[in-house]
């Protein structure tokens, strides 16, 4: 995948970040909930006892939110690669990792580290050291 950096501003990723971080306050806030995908999307899987509309309102937001911002700004250009086999096995993978590590990387990394969990600490450095290592060999082995 390449993303042209050549069009990166520091602005678009401050309020980026700065979205991010107020939707996961106002989840915990409204919701008394965790910000965390993976958690998420898996409660919207699994049958459910009681109504709980936030996780579809939220995962609608995801959806959403690129397509408003497409009325305003161009979209970056993305060249993805990869076959979709490799995609789909690489997603599996990241499921299986965020079940493993009992949450993803927007729950350990932007919720958990704000509360000072541990586990969440561990988590994100974990995934931190894993995602360099990674990078770094297949850069090399990819030349």
């Amino acid at each position: 995948m390449s993303i042209d950096f050549t069009h990166f501003t520091p602005l678009s990723s401050l309020g980026g970040g700065l979205l991010i971080g107020l939707a996961a306050i106002m989840l915990i806030h409204f919701c008394g909930r965790i910000a965390g995908i993976s958690g998420i999307v898996a409660g919207m899987l699994t049958k459910q006892t009681r109504k709980e509309g936030w996780r579809i309102a939220f995962i609608a937001g995801l959806i959403s939110s690129p397509l408003l911002f497409a009325l305003f700004f161009p979209l970056p250009d993305i060249n993805v690669q990869a076959s979709w086999p490799v995609i789909i096995v690489a997603g599996l993978l990241v499921g299986i990792g965020t079940r493993l590590g009992s949450g993803c990387t927007s729950g350990h990394g932007i919720c958990g580290l704000s509360r000072f969990s541990k586990r969440s600490l561990v988590a994100t450095l974990t995934f931190m050291v894993v995602g360099i290592v990674t990078a770094t060999l297949t850069g090399l082995w990819l030349g």
